[in-house]
């Protein structure tokens, strides 16, 4: 481990931990239904806002990841079987909590011939079933590049596809190691040309060793596969067992990002130090996916 001291954490990064009525009720909930939820697992510093709203975006196929990202706080170890039922205890959160955007993700699961796809497709269409008025937005991991998973998945169909390619390239071997960076803008690709009503959305940290230039690279690179929503958000150390931030980057340099991003024709990026994937995620439903 480095012998580097931590960096001090700047005040814009410094959130109020509320616990309202409504945070208590989401908590309760979740724990009741028996489902995961990305939000305590990634331990994402947002929770005690989202919870607080009525918001929590649902981890499907269980809690255990079968790869290890090094920036990821969620659980390594051997992936338990496909729970049936999920999709039906998912539909009994969203009507309890009066949803209208539901954010599905999944850890990996490359174990599953098809990387959990079907799964995917089950809560979509079971949501789709129940909710006429409800838009769906899944975060998909990379299903080892398999076009026909992706299909099953865009064939269910969700409002927004999101696939977050998570860093810059360069850090990939360091970060991602499982992971391949053009894989993860092929399905991005893939998705656009297969069902091109259906919105694109990806993700990235800062703060794990990136230069700005390769940022703006990264936006490029999303901007040629027509990615329709971008969101860049500061990294943060969830343990210490994790890689150490290595800058916190400024809310001006965030606002630059979005300028860029904007002007080189990406319909909505959303660049903020406590920015996640799917924080605040119905923002981005526009007059594309209205209900």
């Amino acid at each position: 481990m480095s012998s580097e001291k931590p960096l001090r954490l700047p005040d814009w990064l410094k959130v109020r931990l509320p616990q309202d009525e409504h945070f208590v009720q989401t908590r309760k909930l979740v724990r009741d239904l028996h489902l995961n939820t990305v939000c305590q697992e990634a331990r994402c510093p947002n929770i005690f806002e989202c919870f607080s709203k009525k918001v929590a975006t649902f981890l499907i196929l269980g809690p255990n990841c079968t790869r290890n990202c090094r920036f990821c706080n969620i659980y390594k170890g051997s992936p338990l079987p496909v729970d049936k039922d999920e999709p039906q205890r998912i539909s009994q959160a969203v009507r309890k909590l009066k949803l209208k955007h539901v954010v599905i993700t999944s850890v990996t699961r490359d174990d599953l011939a098809d990387g959990g796809a079907s799964h995917f497709a089950a809560v979509i269409r079971r949501l789709k079933e129940d909710f006429s008025a409800v838009t769906i937005e899944v975060l998909i991991p990379d299903f080892q590049g398999q076009k026909r998973a992706l299909e099953v998945v865009l064939e269910a169909g969700p409002h927004i596809l999101n696939h977050n390619v998570e860093t810059v390239p360069r850090l990939y071997g360091e970060i991602r190691p499982e992971a391949n960076y053009n894989q993860s803008l092929n399905i991005l690709a893939c998705s656009k040309e297969m069902a091109p009503d259906i919105m694109t959305k990806s993700g990235l940290m800062v703060g794990l060793g990136e230069q700005d230039d390769e940022v703006l690279d990264v936006i490029t690179d999303l901007s040629r596969v027509k990615c329709d929503i971008v969101t860049i958000g500061q990294y943060m150390q969830p343990s210490r067992n994790h890689p150490r931030v290595k800058r916190y980057v400024h809310p001006d340099r965030f606002a630059a990002f979005t300028r860029f991003g904007e002007e080189i024709g990406i319909k909505y990026m959303y660049c903020s130090p406590l920015v996640r994937s799917s924080y605040n995620a119905r923002l981005f439903v526009g007059k594309e996916v209205e209900v």
